[in-house]
């Protein structure tokens, strides 16, 4: 087995074992959302209410919060199991390669979903947001079966415009960058769900939803994407400007309309157009989400459809 076979052996066990991880964030929010509605029926129940015959509600009828939620621990294992796969995985095709792992959609992916998770798990060492896992964790599956499916290509070395130092720089920002914002982006999805069961959403509102009780209130899940995405929008910033420079260095100008110039440009005007309307327009809640959400199109279609659909200067990155 060659090693950058082995690089893509690993990056498929690092799928399977975040597409395991994805499972156990669901049902733990499901069990944990199931605990947190007993727990409110509990406080309600007035103090020393004796237990009663059948229909009669008692303190004692109502489950307590557990104090072990195994599903979560067998959730954040098998992530930081899966994670260790695809470092490892990511690592082998740079030797594979003999390059930096991140020239072509395959690698971008690979090490874009790499930060993701590596964020989500970093957070978690910061305050509980394992509410995220569900999200961030199963976008990581779909992107990198996507990757392993269509867009795999062997690893051979750059063609010769890519062979600059820039090519660290750049391209390693861009993809810090996407990780972050996605997930700013998950974040922004699950206040969205939790803003609209909190306000009788009849979608929502039903036993299959209930998962969204567990969620932290929407205010909160907003106030945690501005912070993501303005860290995201920090690195995006010099994401553009290090491309202009190698643009200049490669082709003589600074900004030439390719596609893929075009399109970051625009990433970067929504973005910071969210962060003024955040600061300084007032908005907030579902109007900020929408347009978290909005931002992070772009940066798919930036790295998806420019790629696919447009020909221009950038074309190399491709498949």
């Amino acid at each position: 087995m060659t090693v950058g076979e082995l690089s893509t052996l690993l990056v498929w066990g690092a799928t399977t074992a975040y597409a395991i991880a994805f499972v156990a964030f669901a049902v733990d929010l499901a069990r944990l959302a199931d605990t947190r509605v007993a727990q409110r029926t509990r406080d309600l129940v007035p103090a020393g209410v004796p237990a009663g015959g059948p229909g009669d509600s008692s303190v004692d009828d109502v489950p307590a919060l557990p104090a072990r939620r195994r599903a979560v621990g067998i959730a954040m294992s098998t992530t930081v199991l899966g994670l260790a796969f695809h470092l490892a995985g990511a690592v082998l095709r740079g030797v594979a390669a003999g390059r930096v792992p991140w020239a072509n959609m395959y690698e971008f992916t690979m090490i874009g979903t790499l930060v993701a998770v590596a964020t989500f798990v970093a957070l978690t060492r910061w305050r509980d947001v394992r509410f995220l896992g569900t999200i961030v964790v199963g976008l990581s599956v779909v992107a990198l079966g996507l990757a392993l499916a269509v867009f795999y290509v062997p690893a051979d070395p750059v063609e010769p415009v890519l062979q600059s130092y820039w090519l660290v720089i750049h391209v390693s920002i861009a993809t810090i960058s996407a990780g972050l914002l996605t997930v700013s982006f998950a974040a922004s999805v699950l206040q969205l769900l939790r803003d609209s069961r909190d306000r009788g959403s009849a979608r929502l509102a039903g036993p299959r939803w209930r998962m969204l009780e567990a969620l932290p209130a929407a205010r909160e899940l907003e106030a945690l994407s501005f912070r993501i995405t303005a860290v995201g929008f920090v690195l995006w910033t010099f994401t553009v400007m290090a491309g202009a420079i190698w643009a200049e260095h490669t082709w003589g100008r600074y900004w030439g309309w390719d596609p893929k110039e075009v399109w970051s440009f625009v990433v970067w005007v929504v973005y910071a157009a969210y962060l003024h309307a955040r600061t300084t327009a007032g908005w907030s809640g579902r109007r900020a989400a929408w347009f978290v959400i909005v931002g992070y199109a772009t940066v798919i279609f930036n790295f998806t459809g420019v790629n696919l659909f447009f020909q221009g200067l950038h074309s190399y990155s491709q498949l």
